[in-house]
Order: structure tokens, then C-alpha cells, then sequence
């Protein structure tokens, strides 16, 4: 009966989303249709509906949209700019010194906004300028900023982390947000090596002079506001001084005050602000709710349990156990959004691996680094698309350079696949988990 109603659920699932249903729907009716065999519909809607309101009525949940309204307060901010000029004060005598600044403010400013998209619109427009005046390839630039943008989604605060640890069963917040540090560094770090590699191939060498430690020091001094937002949310969740929930509604406020004193934003400017920051909050939400109905269907029929034996019946490898799981997410990352995968594939394969040993943390990490490959690989590719139209350029110019950034993300996703001290090194430092 599981894999009979798994087949049922992807079947309507698919038929739903290429009729263009949005995805919270497509959830909640290919749930239903695999419960139905067993279930009578009235029983079955009252349940679906039990579970959708129970699902929206965590408390935890208050951190996403507050972190959704922090990271669009600081995308109005000004504070795009500074990073980009912080950064660029760092790695700006490396070959193809913009290019490597694209990579390291994508991940500061992708980290603190939360969104790789916007990360690739505003700081790609402010380096691309520069860009064309030094007269880098169009292309070229567009592949760097699109390919580095989602490595600021693993950086926390994370809403990827907050939903994986929500769908998980209460996985740590704060381990989780530790976690992402080092694969986050790690993705940047790997772009930043094929940017520097293509840019000496192109021979687009390191600016001359010595080191600006002057200008470092304005740069730093103009970013240390943007920057402690991190330091002040994150350092309290983890040290146990405020919740995740009581740390996204500080970084509203600290977020709102940066802005205000940086003159981005009015009263007019804020309203619409939240108001764009409650309609993605209600999306989401409604969807982690929603998703509830698929979790409570799949315990019902057994899925995880029936998945779990069927890979292991496949192979007592572990090694190809991880191969398979990651090509699986891999392929569904290049069709659905990053909130929506982790509710389906949560449940599926979190049994799976703790089965063999292998820690929630590392498997949310190993799952999320996953699908951000999916946010700049076609035919979706949201953000690899903003980055093409920042570029003014095209996908078929961009793809050729971004073969080279899928093969050096992907070496990174098996070194978070394989070697746990990847993701897990700073939690077990602190000690969150053994």
C-alpha cells in the first residue's frame, strides 16, 4: 500500500504543477487522492483540515516571517552597498578582483537578506558596472553572480534551516544555523577558486599597488553595522540568550533602525515593505501547514518506512545510498522552489539516513545545499535567471561558464556529503550536540 500510494501522490503532484496549481494545492489534493483508497472522504477532509491548522499553529513558526520582514527591511536598507564595498576592500587583490567580490558579498548579503535572488539583483548591479569598465566578459560575470548567490542561504539566519528543522521533528535551531557556516563558506570558497582560475585563464590580472589598509578600515567601519545583525541574532540563539523566534523579531528592529538611519526608508517605503513581507510570509506558512496533510498521509500509509527499506534493499552501501539521495534532490531542486522540496523530501529520507547513523543536522545541511544548486540549474533557476537579466546577457552565453561553478559546487556538496566534521565540526564545538 505505501509504494502504491507514493506513486499516487507524485503522480497527481506532477499532473497538478505542470497544470500550473500553485504548490501548496498540488500538496494538500495528491495527499488526499493516495488517502482516499483507505479513508472516506469526509473523514479525510476533516483530518486534512485538523492537520493544516495544527501544522500554521506552532509557535516557532513566528520566526520565518519576522526573519521574511528583516531581510526585506535590510534589501531597502542601503546596505547592498557597503558589503559590496567591504569585500571588494578584502578581495580586491585577487585575480579578477570583481568577480571575486561578487562571490564574497553575495554570500554576506545573501546571508543577512535571505534570498539569493535579491542578493544576485542588488549586488550584481552594483559590481556589474565596474565589470564592463574593466571590460570582463558579460557572461562571465553573469555565471559568477548567479552561481554564488544561494551560498548565502546556508549562511545563517537560514528560513531553509527554520522549515527543515520545523519538518524534521524540532531538530536544533541553533545546531543547524552552526552547521551552516562551514558549507556555506565552502560554496563561496569554490567559486571564488573557479572565478580566479577563469579570470587568469582570461587574463584579467590583480590590480597593482599594495594593500589599501586604510580604505579596508572605512570599509569595515561602513559595514560593521550591517554586519552585527548577524553577529547580535545569531550569537544570542546560540548562546541561549534569546530563541530563534525572539531573535528574528530582533533583527526587525535593528533592521528597521539601520534603514532609518541610513535614510532608504520612509513611512511610505515601509508599508509596502510589509506588506510584501506578509504575502511571502502567508505563502509560506500556509504551505508548512498544508505540508502537514502529506506528513500525516505518509505516516498513515508507511512511506518513509517502505522508502527506507527500499534503499536499503537497493544497496548496504552507504556510499551509494548518499549517491542516490543527492541525484534524486538534485533532480527535484531543478523543478521546485527550496520550502516545498524540503516539506516532501524531509519525511522521505530523513528515516533513511538516521537508519545508518547519520545526525538530522547533517542530512538538514546535505538536503538544503541540495536544493540551492536546483535556485541556479534550468529549467527553473529563479535565481540564475535574475542574474542572466542583470548581466544583459543570455543562458546559452552564461552556461559553458557555469558547467565549470556545477562542477566545483558539486565537489563541495560530496565533501558535506562524506565528511561530517563539514557541517558538523561547529556544533559539536559548542556542544549542542554529541
Amino acid at each position: 500500500m505505501a509504494m502504491e500510494s507514493l506513486a499516487i501522490i507524485m503522480a497527481v503532484l506532477i499532473l497538478l504543477l505542470a497544470a500550473g496549481i500553485p504548490i501548496s494545492y498540488a500538496i494538500g489534493i495528491s495527499a488526499l487522492a493516495a488517502i482516499l483508497k483507505t479513508v472516506p472522504l469526509d473523514v479525510s477532509v476533516l483530518t486534512a483540515a485538523q492537520r493544516t491548522f495544527v501544522g500554521m499553529s506552532k509557535f516557532s513558526l513566528t520566526a520565518i516571517p519576522f526573519f521574511v520582514l528583516a531581510g526585506n527591511l535590510m534589501n531597502q536598507g542601503g546596505i547592498a552597498k557597503r558589503l559590496v564595498d567591504f569585500v571588494l576592500a578584502i578581495l580586491g587583490k585577487l585575480p579578477g578582483a570583481l568577480l571575486v567580490t561578487n562571490v564574497g558579498a553575495n554570500a554576506l548579503f545573501g546571508a543577512i537578506s535571505g534570498s539569493a535572488s535579491a542578493a544576485a539583483a542588488a549586488v550584481g548591479s552594483m559590481v556589474m558596472e565596474g565589470e564592463r569598465e574593466q571590460g570582463y566578459d558579460e557572461a562571465l560575470c553573469a555565471a559568477t553572480n548567479g552561481a554564488s548567490a544561494p551560498s548565502g542561504l546556508l549562511i545563517p539566519p537560514s528560513n531553509a534551516l527554520i522549515t527543515y528543522s520545523l519538518v524534521s521533528g524540532g531538530t536544533s535551531v541553533a545546531a543547524l544555523f552552526l552547521a551552516g557556516y562551514f558549507p556555506g563558506i565552502l560554496w563561496a570558497a569554490c567559486c571564488i577558486l573557479v572565478a580566479v582560475v577563469i579570470a587568469g585563464r582570461k587574463g584579467y590580472r590583480k590590480p597593482s599597488g599594495s594593500y589599501d589598509w586604510k580604505n579596508l578600515g572605512v570599509s569595515a567601519l561602513r559595514a560593521i553595522p550591517s554586519l552585527s545583525l548577524i553577529i547580535v541574532v545569531i550569537g544570542g540563539i546560540i548562546a541561549g540568550i534569546f530563541t530563534a523566534t525572539e531573535g528574528s523579531a530582533i533583527a526587525v528592529v535593528y533592521a528597521l533602525i539601520l534603514g532609518i538611519c541610513y535614510g532608504n526608508i520612509t513611512i511610505k517605503s515601509f508599508w509596502k515593505i510589509v506588506v510584501d513581507s506578509a504575502k511571502m510570509s502567508g505563502m509560506i506558512v500556509f504551505l508548512i501547514g498544508v505540508s502537514n496533510i502529506l506528513g500525516w498521509v505518509m505516516a498513515f500509509t508507511q512511506i518513509p518506512q517502505a522508502i527506507s527499506e527500499a534503499l536499503i534493499g537497493l544497496t548496504d552501501s552507504r556510499i551509494l545510498l548518499l549517491l542516490i539521495m543527492n541525484f534524486l534532490l538534485l533532480v527535484a531542486g531543478t523543478f521546485m522552489d527550496v520550502t516545498p522540496a524540503i516539506l516532501i523530501f524531509t519525511p522521505l529520507f530523513l528515516p533513511v539516513v538516521t537508519a545508518f547513523g547519520m545526525h538530522p543536522v547533517q542530512f538538514g545541511l546535505i538536503l538544503v545545499y541540495n536544493l540551492c544548486i536546483g535556485n541556479i540549474t534550468p529549467p527553473v533557476g529563479n535565481t540564475l535567471f535574475v542574474a542572466i537579466k542583470v548581466g544583459n546577457t543570455s543562458l546559452s552565453k552564461v552556461m559553458p561558464y557555469m558547467l565549470m561553478y556545477y562542477g566545483a559546487i558539486l565537489a563541495g556538496l560530496m565533501l558535506v556529503t562524506y565528511i561530517p566534521a563539514v557541517s558538523m565540526a561547529l556544533p559539536w564545538a559548542a556542544g549542542l550536540i554529541k
